[in-house]
């Protein structure tokens, strides 16, 4: 699969971007033709559509908007073009939170979806898109507590800096400073 695309903008239009790659120019149905211009280097996350009598490529600008777009063609009866739609008429954020809200009347405001669809749409995917903040706490712990051991800290040393970075917020890597700090002491 390919996972993005980086090159020059060779042409656009309201619906595709023809990307070149070192000579070679990748069509990738894009809707988000004011981030483009002629002769810009960028790069476009891609998700490959494999068909019958087709295979394609779905670009988006950042991470987030592939994931949420990954999470939307998993909804029975949302293909890839109607999902890339809906991105292009709404922020990743605004389309969250009309999904956690049960707003049935933004979703339905979109190209291509009626109630039938929205309704399947809320259904399947509230309760999936937000990380709560506990789990991302957590998951920054993990990851703090398995860059100390990477550096050679023992188990018994790492713990009690764990206990005391339970309750704090910032990134891993501002975890990581504070518990380098705590062990330095």
């Amino acid at each position: 699969m390919i996972g993005f695309v980086r090159g020059t903008v060779h042409a656009f239009s309201m619906d595709y971007v023809l990307i070149d790659v070192n000579g070679i120019g990748y069509r990738i149905n894009f809707y988000h033709p004011e981030a483009l211009s002629l002769n810009k280097e960028m790069t476009i996350y891609t998700y490959q559509n494999v068909r019958e009598d087709e295979i394609s490529l779905y670009g988006f600008l950042s991470l987030q908007e592939y994931d949420l777009f990954i999470k939307l063609i998993s909804v029975k009866g949302l293909g890839p073009k109607i999902a890339s739609n809906i991105l292009s008429r709404a922020s990743v954020d605004a389309i969250v939170a009309a999904i956690e809200t049960g707003d049935i009347d933004f979703i339905r405001r979109m190209p291509g979806i009626g109630n039938k669809t929205a309704s399947q749409i809320i259904l399947d995917l509230k309760g999936k898109l937000v990380e709560s903040e506990t789990e991302g706490v957590s998951e920054a712990l993990n990851d703090v507590s398995d860059a100390l051991k990477q550096l050679g800290y023992k188990p018994s040393e790492i713990k009690p800096v764990m206990k005391k970075l339970a309750n704090e917020k910032g990134s891993t890597d501002e975890l990581i400073r504070k518990a380098l700090a705590m062990l330095a002491k």
